[in-house]
Protein backbone atom coordinates (compact mmCIF):
# COMPACT_ATOMS: atom_id res chain seq x y z
CA UNK A 1 0.00 0.00 0.00
CA UNK A 2 1.12 3.55 -0.80
CA UNK A 3 2.35 5.01 2.53
CA UNK A 4 1.36 8.55 1.55
CA UNK A 5 -2.21 7.41 0.82
CA UNK A 6 -2.39 5.66 4.15
CA UNK A 7 -1.07 8.75 5.92
CA UNK A 8 -3.64 10.97 4.14
CA UNK A 9 -6.44 8.60 5.10
CA UNK A 10 -5.41 8.71 8.74
CA UNK A 11 -5.30 12.50 8.59
CA UNK A 12 -8.87 12.60 7.24
CA UNK A 13 -10.07 10.34 10.03
CA UNK A 14 -8.35 12.53 12.62
CA UNK A 15 -9.93 15.66 11.13
CA UNK A 16 -13.39 14.03 11.33
CA UNK A 17 -12.78 13.16 14.96
CA UNK A 18 -11.76 16.76 15.70
CA UNK A 19 -15.05 18.21 14.40
CA UNK A 20 -17.64 18.02 17.19
CA UNK A 21 -21.10 16.67 16.37
CA UNK A 22 -23.90 19.18 15.96
CA UNK A 23 -21.83 21.98 14.39
CA UNK A 24 -22.61 21.23 10.75
CA UNK A 25 -25.54 19.93 8.76
CA UNK A 26 -26.22 19.02 5.13
CA UNK A 27 -28.74 20.92 3.01
CA UNK A 28 -31.37 18.48 1.73
CA UNK A 29 -31.77 20.47 -1.47
CA UNK A 30 -28.27 21.29 -2.73
CA UNK A 31 -26.10 19.03 -0.56
CA UNK A 32 -24.05 21.93 0.81
CA UNK A 33 -22.45 21.35 4.22
CA UNK A 34 -23.66 24.30 6.31
CA UNK A 35 -22.39 25.65 9.63
CA UNK A 36 -25.38 25.48 11.96
CA UNK A 37 -24.74 28.81 13.70
CA UNK A 38 -24.71 30.58 10.32
CA UNK A 39 -27.89 28.72 9.40
CA UNK A 40 -29.56 29.95 12.59
CA UNK A 41 -28.56 33.55 11.84
CA UNK A 42 -30.17 33.13 8.41
CA UNK A 43 -33.49 31.89 9.90
CA UNK A 44 -32.66 28.28 8.98
CA UNK A 45 -32.46 29.05 5.27
CA UNK A 46 -29.57 27.59 3.24
CA UNK A 47 -27.08 30.32 2.37
CA UNK A 48 -26.30 28.70 -0.98
CA UNK A 49 -29.68 27.67 -2.46
CA UNK A 50 -32.29 29.35 -0.19
CA UNK A 51 -33.75 25.99 0.86
CA UNK A 52 -36.02 26.54 3.88
CA UNK A 53 -35.25 24.01 6.60
CA UNK A 54 -38.19 22.89 8.72
CA UNK A 55 -38.32 24.84 11.99
CA UNK A 56 -40.29 24.55 15.23
CA UNK A 57 -43.30 26.48 16.49
CA UNK A 58 -41.00 28.33 18.92
CA UNK A 59 -38.85 29.47 15.98
CA UNK A 60 -41.87 30.91 14.15
CA UNK A 61 -42.97 32.73 17.30
CA UNK A 62 -39.53 34.36 17.53
CA UNK A 63 -39.55 35.12 13.82
CA UNK A 64 -43.03 36.65 13.46
CA UNK A 65 -44.13 38.11 16.79
CA UNK A 66 -42.71 41.26 18.37
CA UNK A 67 -39.91 40.37 20.81
CA UNK A 68 -40.76 36.71 20.17
CA UNK A 69 -43.53 36.95 22.78
CA UNK A 70 -46.82 35.05 22.78
CA UNK A 71 -49.39 35.21 25.56
CA UNK A 72 -50.24 31.53 25.32
CA UNK A 73 -53.75 30.18 25.91
CA UNK A 74 -55.04 26.63 26.43
CA UNK A 75 -51.59 25.13 27.00
CA UNK A 76 -53.12 22.73 29.53
CA UNK A 77 -55.23 20.92 26.93
CA UNK A 78 -53.89 17.41 26.22
CA UNK A 79 -55.07 14.52 24.06
CA UNK A 80 -56.86 11.54 25.53
CA UNK A 81 -57.26 8.13 23.92
CA UNK A 82 -61.00 7.79 23.14
CA UNK A 83 -60.53 4.78 20.83
CA UNK A 84 -57.94 2.97 22.99
CA UNK A 85 -55.85 2.95 19.82
CA UNK A 86 -52.78 0.79 19.36
CA UNK A 87 -50.64 0.07 16.29
CA UNK A 88 -46.95 -0.64 16.85
CA UNK A 89 -47.37 1.20 20.16
CA UNK A 90 -50.20 2.70 22.16
CA UNK A 91 -51.46 6.16 21.23
CA UNK A 92 -50.88 7.35 24.79
CA UNK A 93 -47.23 6.32 24.48
CA UNK A 94 -46.87 8.28 21.23
CA UNK A 95 -48.29 11.39 22.88
CA UNK A 96 -45.95 11.08 25.87
CA UNK A 97 -42.95 10.58 23.56
CA UNK A 98 -43.90 13.64 21.50
CA UNK A 99 -44.34 15.74 24.65
CA UNK A 100 -40.91 14.70 25.89
CA UNK A 101 -39.29 15.34 22.49
CA UNK A 102 -40.79 18.78 21.87
CA UNK A 103 -41.58 20.16 25.32
CA UNK A 104 -45.12 20.85 24.04
CA UNK A 105 -48.43 19.40 25.17
CA UNK A 106 -49.84 19.30 21.63
CA UNK A 107 -49.08 19.97 17.97
CA UNK A 108 -50.25 23.59 18.02
CA UNK A 109 -49.41 26.61 20.17
CA UNK A 110 -51.97 29.43 20.30
CA UNK A 111 -52.48 32.76 22.00
CA UNK A 112 -52.30 36.54 21.59
CA UNK A 113 -49.28 38.40 20.25
CA UNK A 114 -48.27 41.47 18.29
CA UNK A 115 -46.83 41.91 14.81
CA UNK A 116 -45.23 45.33 14.44
CA UNK A 117 -47.43 46.53 17.34
CA UNK A 118 -50.64 45.13 15.79
CA UNK A 119 -52.42 42.70 18.12
CA UNK A 120 -53.32 39.34 16.56
CA UNK A 121 -54.76 36.00 17.54
CA UNK A 122 -51.92 33.69 16.62
CA UNK A 123 -51.60 29.92 16.23
CA UNK A 124 -48.64 27.92 14.96
CA UNK A 125 -48.40 24.19 14.35
CA UNK A 126 -45.35 22.07 15.09
CA UNK A 127 -44.54 19.17 12.74
CA UNK A 128 -42.23 17.64 15.33
CA UNK A 129 -45.28 16.70 17.42
CA UNK A 130 -46.73 13.54 15.80
CA UNK A 131 -46.24 15.05 12.34
CA UNK A 132 -48.29 18.13 13.23
CA UNK A 133 -51.37 15.94 12.98
CA UNK A 134 -54.78 17.38 13.89
CA UNK A 135 -56.68 15.58 16.61
CA UNK A 136 -59.41 16.85 18.94
CA UNK A 137 -57.09 19.10 20.95
CA UNK A 138 -55.45 20.70 17.91
CA UNK A 139 -58.89 21.37 16.41
CA UNK A 140 -60.14 22.81 19.70
CA UNK A 141 -57.13 25.10 20.12
CA UNK A 142 -57.50 26.38 16.54
CA UNK A 143 -61.23 26.90 17.17
CA UNK A 144 -60.53 28.88 20.33
CA UNK A 145 -57.95 30.99 18.48
CA UNK A 146 -60.66 31.86 15.94
CA UNK A 147 -63.12 32.65 18.73
CA UNK A 148 -60.58 34.98 20.39
CA UNK A 149 -60.23 36.75 17.09
CA UNK A 150 -64.01 37.15 16.94
CA UNK A 151 -64.39 38.25 20.57
CA UNK A 152 -61.55 40.79 20.47
CA UNK A 153 -62.12 41.76 16.81
CA UNK A 154 -58.45 41.30 16.03
CA UNK A 155 -56.87 39.63 12.97
CA UNK A 156 -56.13 35.91 12.93
CA UNK A 157 -52.80 34.47 11.77
CA UNK A 158 -52.27 30.71 11.57
CA UNK A 159 -48.97 29.07 10.57
CA UNK A 160 -49.61 25.51 9.42
CA UNK A 161 -47.28 22.51 9.25
CA UNK A 162 -49.08 19.19 9.21
CA UNK A 163 -49.38 15.72 7.77
CA UNK A 164 -53.17 15.91 8.22
CA UNK A 165 -55.81 14.51 10.54
CA UNK A 166 -54.67 12.20 13.36
CA UNK A 167 -55.75 8.66 12.51
CA UNK A 168 -55.50 7.52 16.13
CA UNK A 169 -58.64 9.55 16.91
CA UNK A 170 -60.66 8.42 13.89
CA UNK A 171 -63.79 10.41 13.09
CA UNK A 172 -63.15 12.72 16.05
CA UNK A 173 -60.13 14.14 14.21
CA UNK A 174 -62.09 14.57 10.97
CA UNK A 175 -64.80 16.52 12.84
CA UNK A 176 -62.23 19.24 13.52
CA UNK A 177 -62.23 20.13 9.82
CA UNK A 178 -65.90 21.08 9.92
CA UNK A 179 -65.64 22.82 13.30
CA UNK A 180 -62.76 25.09 12.32
CA UNK A 181 -64.22 25.81 8.88
CA UNK A 182 -67.60 26.83 10.32
CA UNK A 183 -65.95 29.26 12.75
CA UNK A 184 -63.88 30.77 9.95
CA UNK A 185 -67.12 31.45 8.06
CA UNK A 186 -68.26 33.55 11.05
CA UNK A 187 -64.92 35.38 11.00
CA UNK A 188 -65.39 36.12 7.30
CA UNK A 189 -68.92 37.43 7.89
CA UNK A 190 -67.55 39.69 10.65
CA UNK A 191 -64.99 41.07 8.15
CA UNK A 192 -62.07 40.21 10.45
CA UNK A 193 -58.87 39.42 8.49
CA UNK A 194 -57.40 35.94 8.48
CA UNK A 195 -53.93 35.25 7.06
CA UNK A 196 -52.92 31.63 6.53
CA UNK A 197 -49.23 30.74 6.26
CA UNK A 198 -48.37 27.38 4.69
CA UNK A 199 -45.03 25.77 5.52
CA UNK A 200 -43.40 22.50 4.57
CA UNK A 201 -45.44 20.31 4.68
CA UNK A 202 -49.10 21.34 4.85
CA UNK A 203 -51.29 18.48 3.66
CA UNK A 204 -54.46 16.40 3.99
CA UNK A 205 -57.11 17.36 6.56
CA UNK A 206 -55.39 20.57 7.65
CA UNK A 207 -54.96 21.73 4.05
CA UNK A 208 -58.56 20.75 3.31
CA UNK A 209 -59.89 22.90 6.16
CA UNK A 210 -58.56 26.00 7.92
CA UNK A 211 -55.19 26.20 6.12
CA UNK A 212 -56.84 26.83 2.74
CA UNK A 213 -59.51 29.27 3.97
CA UNK A 214 -57.42 32.38 4.58
CA UNK A 215 -58.39 35.74 3.14
CA UNK A 216 -54.73 35.78 2.14
CA UNK A 217 -52.73 32.55 1.77
CA UNK A 218 -48.94 32.79 1.93
CA UNK A 219 -46.52 29.89 1.43
CA UNK A 220 -42.84 29.45 2.04
CA UNK A 221 -40.73 28.55 -1.04
CA UNK A 222 -40.79 24.92 -2.23
CA UNK A 223 -43.13 23.80 0.55
CA UNK A 224 -44.92 20.49 0.04
CA UNK A 225 -48.63 21.28 -0.20
CA UNK A 226 -51.66 19.19 -1.09
CA UNK A 227 -54.28 16.74 0.09
CA UNK A 228 -53.38 13.15 -0.80
CA UNK A 229 -49.91 11.83 -1.60
CA UNK A 230 -48.59 11.60 -5.13
CA UNK A 231 -48.85 7.80 -5.30
CA UNK A 232 -52.49 7.78 -4.15
CA UNK A 233 -53.48 10.50 -6.63
CA UNK A 234 -51.75 8.72 -9.51
CA UNK A 235 -53.49 5.44 -8.70
CA UNK A 236 -56.85 7.20 -8.40
CA UNK A 237 -56.81 9.16 -11.67
CA UNK A 238 -54.61 6.72 -13.61
CA UNK A 239 -52.42 9.46 -15.07
CA UNK A 240 -48.88 10.70 -14.71
CA UNK A 241 -48.65 13.89 -12.67
CA UNK A 242 -46.78 17.10 -13.55
CA UNK A 243 -43.38 17.48 -11.94
CA UNK A 244 -43.52 19.56 -8.76
CA UNK A 245 -47.33 19.64 -8.76
CA UNK A 246 -47.45 19.70 -4.95
CA UNK A 247 -45.03 22.60 -4.51
CA UNK A 248 -45.71 26.19 -3.48
CA UNK A 249 -44.62 27.33 -6.93
CA UNK A 250 -47.13 25.07 -8.70
CA UNK A 251 -49.91 26.22 -6.36
CA UNK A 252 -49.08 29.88 -7.04
CA UNK A 253 -49.04 29.31 -10.78
CA UNK A 254 -52.51 27.78 -10.59
CA UNK A 255 -54.02 30.43 -8.34
CA UNK A 256 -54.39 28.47 -5.11
CA UNK A 257 -52.15 30.74 -3.03
CA UNK A 258 -51.53 34.48 -3.15
CA UNK A 259 -47.81 34.82 -2.38
CA UNK A 260 -44.62 32.87 -1.92
CA UNK A 261 -42.63 34.61 0.79
CA UNK A 262 -39.03 34.12 1.88
CA UNK A 263 -38.86 33.45 5.59
CA UNK A 264 -36.82 36.59 6.31
CA UNK A 265 -39.64 38.73 4.86
CA UNK A 266 -42.53 36.90 6.51
CA UNK A 267 -43.15 39.23 9.44
CA UNK A 268 -43.09 42.44 7.40
CA UNK A 269 -45.23 40.90 4.64
CA UNK A 270 -47.90 39.86 7.16
CA UNK A 271 -47.73 43.28 8.84
CA UNK A 272 -48.16 45.09 5.51
CA UNK A 273 -51.12 42.89 4.56
CA UNK A 274 -52.78 43.48 7.93
CA UNK A 275 -52.46 47.24 7.43
CA UNK A 276 -54.05 46.99 4.00
CA UNK A 277 -56.82 44.62 5.11
CA UNK A 278 -57.67 46.83 8.09
CA UNK A 279 -58.23 49.79 5.76
CA UNK A 280 -60.38 47.66 3.47
CA UNK A 281 -62.34 46.27 6.41
CA UNK A 282 -63.09 49.74 7.80
CA UNK A 283 -64.23 51.06 4.44
CA UNK A 284 -66.56 48.05 4.01
CA UNK A 285 -68.39 48.69 7.31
Amino acid sequence: MDKSAKSSDNGTKKMKRDIPDGLWTKCKNCGEIVYIKELEKNNWVCLKCDYHFRISSADYIKLILDDGKLEEYDSNLVSEDPLQFKDTKRYTERIKAAQKKTGLNEAVVAGIGEINSKQVSFAVMDFNFVGGSMGSVVGEKIARAIERSLDKRIPLVIVSASGGARMQEGILSLMQMAKTSALLALLYDAKIPYISVLTNPTTAGVMASFASLGDIIIAEPKALLGFAGQRVIKQTIGQDLPEGFQSSEFFLEHGFIDFICHRRDLKNKISLLLDYMEVQSQSAR
